[in-house]
């Protein structure tokens, strides 16, 4: 159903700047001269675009049906809908029923789309092919969750429908969830004891290119990446991926599937057959997996790789969206089972969705997902503030960001007598969760600080601690270089207004309170927005790259930082955001983010300027973390 999408590519410019020129090093200045990063402008060239009034018809007609259908899958309790008679409807049913007019129409807008987009993609790498830049380091993908494909490799009874179908991350899952949903929860939630596969089920992540260049047909994740990193020669023999099954903690992908084993192998193999140290290139939540890794592999009795293995192996890290500090968004998520995309919806989506899959359904699958909670937030009130004051509170601003939890009307028992910080949240959430999910949290994962250098290395030799940058180190890899790149600039979940749960059928306490909105802190439908990129908040993303690892017991060993933010300016005709797009997910195929890796992968990353356009150094010096050398 690609036509159902439209890309209509805009002509800003998205140069980057290049570094300044230095008296004292000629052949540098060189270098740089002879490598400029192509404008959007040329990258958008795609061609004329139709005019706005025939565009918005034909995106509102295709997008009414496409509602017609999603509609029908919402409505699984409504008698005049026969779901199994939806499995069989595909597109060329759809059209047969069109005017031919509409169906050529719509076929040109498609072809306009895979034209604009194919030229997008390539163009990135072309222009950086005729600059010299060439495939030099091996390059290592670790995807984040929405671009890892879970698959069923199950032979049980039960299991044998959906062999080597992905249950998430496909047209398949979306069809199991519709019409066999008890199923589907059975398959993607793990065992509450053991936090691995439930008895006869056996989910695991698919593997290699196919499954992280797209989430679902048609839409792309690292598709344009991989792209523009085989137009500058990289291919199956020296770019990999290294996808994991997200819903387990981070202990269990080894011991389950010795995932940190294979990925060190593969990184050892790699560098020692282009006698080249690897480039390592995560997103999201792969950041945080890649930055437990790091400990992993040099741990005595883990990876056994020693304290040179990271300076031995590794050129540079490419840290794209990273959620360091965690994801605010997600502790609402496992709280209460929402977040922003569904309290604001309207009374008649709230509707069907609780129709479909209940909040009491989707806590309980965001915490049958432990490794999701790796990213609830880190720090505490040292990063995201107390009672009166945040470190991203704006000038003249009246209510803090700190009250993460507000309970504006609470009339319960249950609900707390008092807002809370970030720190009483996460506390608030393991008092009222299930014992299980307590337990599990606990032992895999830390939030705090340390606040020393002795803390920090005792810290190296806990694994629980490992994912956690504020209470561990960099690797001792003086050559190593770490690129923080990530969006900026579209609003972000920050803080939520909650009240006591009315539904006495329902086993969660609190719910947000979609009734607040505008006031002081311009809330909407219970959530006020900060600053980041649409998913991550800017304290998450920025603050390690912008102040943390300029910290000495962070970072005794002088890892290289550089930060290069992007400030999310979408093309307002495109779905996807076009090629200047900050979003967390689209910014992977923004012009200016493949440029930027192909230099890194290409030998270039020291032509890169550090470029900080919003206000985390601000923010950075205003966390109540100190160094103490």
């Amino acid at each position: 159903m690609s036509f159902l999408r439209r890309r209509v590519l805009g002509n800003s410019d998205d140069k980057i700047p290049t570094t300044e020129p230095d008296d004292a090093d000629e052949s540098h200045n060189k270098k740089q001269q002879e490598y400029e990063v192509v404008p959007a402008g040329k990258v958008n060239s795609s061609g004329k675009r139709k005019s706005s009034k025939k565009r918005n018809f034909w995106i509102f007609t295709l997008g009414g049906i496409f509602g017609v259908v999603t509609a029908g899958f919402f409505a699984s309790s409504n008698d005049l809908i026969d779901l199994k008679a939806l499995a069989d409807v595909n597109l060329d049913t759809i059209l047969e029923a069109l005017p031919a007019s509409f169906v050529q129409d719509a076929q040109q807008l498609q072809q306009h789309e895979k034209d604009a987009v194919n030229y997008d993609s390539f163009s990135v790498g072309l222009h950086a092919r005729s600059q010299g830049v060439e495939a030099t380091h091996p390059v290592i993908m670790i995807p984040g969750v929405i671009s890892t494909g879970l698959e069923s490799w199950g032979t049980e009874e039960e299991s044998r429908q959906y062999f080597r179908k992905r249950l998430w991350g496909s047209w398949s899952m979306m069809r199991a969830l519709v019409l066999d949903k008890a199923s589907w929860k059975r398959h993607i939630m793990l065992d509450k004891d053991t936090g691995m596969d439930p008895p006869g089920i056996k989910l695991r992540a698919a593997q290699g290119f196919d499954a992280a260049d797209f989430f679902i047909t048609g839409y792309w994740i690292w598709n344009k990446i991989l792209e523009n990193l085989a137009t500058i020669g990289y291919d199956p023999t020296n770019a990999f991926t290294a996808a994991y099954d997200w819903r387990m903690t981070y202990m269990n992908y080894e011991k389950r599937d010795q995932y940190f084993t294979r990925l060190k192998n593969h990184i050892e193999t790699a560098a020692k057959i282009s006698n080249k140290k690897v480039t390592l290139l995560s997103h999201s939540m792969g950041s945080q997996v890649l930055y437990y890794f790091l400990h992993w592999v040099e741990a005595e009795g883990y990876g056994n790789g020693g304290p040179t293995w990271v300076e031995t192996y590794v050129d540079s890290w490419i840290n794209i969206s990273g959620c360091m500090l965690g994801a605010v968004k997600g502790l609402p998520a496992v709280l209460s089972g929402e977040m922003k995309d569904t309290a604001q919806l309207n009374a008649f989506a709230v509707y069907g969705l609780e129709k479909f899959l209940s909040r009491s359904e989707r806590a309980e699958i965001f915490r049958a997902m432990p490794g999701i909670s790796s990213m609830l937030p880190i720090g505490g009130n040292a990063v995201w503030g107390n009672a009166t004051w945040a470190p991203d509170d704006k000038p003249g601003q009246n209510i803090s960001y700190g009250e993460f939890i507000n309970f504006k009307n609470g009339n319960s028992s249950i609900s707390p007598n008092r807002n809370l910080t970030v720190e009483d949240s996460l506390d608030f959430l393991l008092d009222n969760a299930e014992p299980w999910y307590k337990k599990m949290v606990l032992g895999a994962y830390s939030q705090g600080v340390a606040h020393s250098k002795k803390q920090v290395e005792d810290n190296q030799l806990i694994p629980a601690k490992w994912i956690n940058p504020l209470e561990t180190r960099l690797p001792i890899a003086p050559s190593l270089k770490i690129y923080c790149f990530y969006g900026v600039g579209k609003p972000t979940e920050r803080t939520y207004y909650y009240r006591h749960e009315a539904d006495p059928l329902s086993y969660i306490n609190v719910t947000i309170d979609t009734s607040v909105t505008g006031g002081e802190d311009n809330a909407d439908h219970g959530v006020v927005m900060g600053e980041g990129d649409g998913t991550v908040n800017l304290l998450s993303s920025g603050y390690m790259c912008a102040r943390g690892w300029k910290i000495k017991r962070y970072n005794p060993g002088g890892v290289q930082i550089k930060t290069f933010e992007m400030p999310h300016e979408p093309d307002r005709f495109s779905p996807r955001g076009g090629p200047n797009t900050g979003d967390h997910v689209d910014i992977l195929g923004r012009a200016s983010l493949n440029d930027l890796i192909l230099r890194v992968a290409g030998g270039r990353g020291d032509l890169i300027n550090e470029t900080v356009v919003s206000n985390i150094l601000e923010y950075s010096m205003n966390v109540k973390i100190y160094d103490d050398e």
